[in-house]
């Protein structure tokens, strides 16, 4: 159990840098939100342009990562609980191929989603 949570704990660390990376978290919301470098406005296109292009880019980043958060904090919250490698469909024991492959899984192999 140690093992996994560990493995949760580093992942947490790891995805919250690449998102402070690329934007900070919105307090009110909880939710993050795409960071400008430079919030100057400009009359040139092509730097207006430059700039929609970089926040189109980070915004597509910041869906799956912040999706991944929120699923390793869940099995975080499994393990406080007392519910981590139990499935959450029939309640069963989650393989430990699974839990090894991904820690933050929440079914067996048999309710894979």
């Amino acid at each position: 159990m140690k093992h996994y949570e560990q493995k949760l704990i580093d992942e947490r660390k790891k995805l919250t840098e690449e998102l402070g990376n690329i934007g900070k978290r919105d307090n009110d919301s909880g939710q993050w939100q795409v960071g400008s470098e430079n919030s100057e406005d400009s009359a040139d296109d092509n730097i207006n342009a430059d700039r929609f292009e970089e926040f189109e880019e980070k915004s597509s980043l910041v869906i799956p990562l912040e999706k991944r958060l929120f699923e390793v904090d869940a099995a975080l919250r499994r393990i406080e609980n007392g519910t981590f490698g139990q499935c959450s469909v029939c309640h069963g024991m989650i393989e430990s191929d699974r839990l090894d492959a991904n820690p933050a899984a929440e079914t067996c192999i048999k309710h894979l989603k």
